[in-house]
């Protein structure tokens, strides 16, 4: 939808900070889509839906990157200085910021290879997914001044993606 608006000018005032936005909810989306595949593929029994994790997580990081680098270019004008005075004035950059590192450090141990190297610990590694978009709903609702419906919507589905996975124990009567 954004490619359109750019390519027609429609983009508002402030493309910049339009572009940046629209790329930070994809990478939310696809990073609720990432968190999704578990789920899914319980519920309806198909494993094969597994194939698609990856590449919905190496799409969450494509987007968080790029959410990133038009942060950087079009809001700071690659002005350094100017982002340590946004770090100190505005938290919620940092979170942001964790959030695109965890997903930097899941993207580059994604490989079957990295999976062989890591063992069983390339799964408690990939576990910081769930941090991730913690951080990544936190970080979008720091950012939102007025209108809160979008961001509490994904702080409902991240935290229903979630709850998902804890792992319920039958009660014995």
């Amino acid at each position: 939808m954004t490619v359109y608006f750019a390519f027609s000018n429609q983009l508002g005032p402030d493309p910049g900070n339009a572009l940046t936005k629209e790329l930070g909810e994809w990478a939310l989306r696809f990073l609720c889509l990432t968190l999704l595949i578990t789920p899914l593929r319980k519920v309806t029994g198909v494993p094969k839906l597994i194939r698609f994790r990856r590449m919905f997580g190496l799409f969450t990081l494509f987007y968080g990157l790029l959410h990133t680098v038009s942060y950087l270019a079009f809001m700071l004008g690659w002005q350094w200085l100017t982002l340590l005075e946004d770090l100190y004035q505005r938290p919620y950059i940092i979170i942001g910021a964790l959030a695109v590192i965890i997903l930097i450090i899941l993207g580059i141990t994604s490989t079957k290879g990295m999976m062989r190297r890591l063992g069983r610990n390339w799964s408690r590694l990939h576990r910081l997914v769930y941090v991730a978009a913690i951080l990544a709903v936190i970080h979008y609702l720091w950012l939102v001044k007025s209108d809160y419906s979008q961001p509490v919507f994904y702080l409902v589905v991240v935290f229903a993606l979630l709850c998902f996975r804890i792992p319920f124990k039958r009660i014995r009567s």
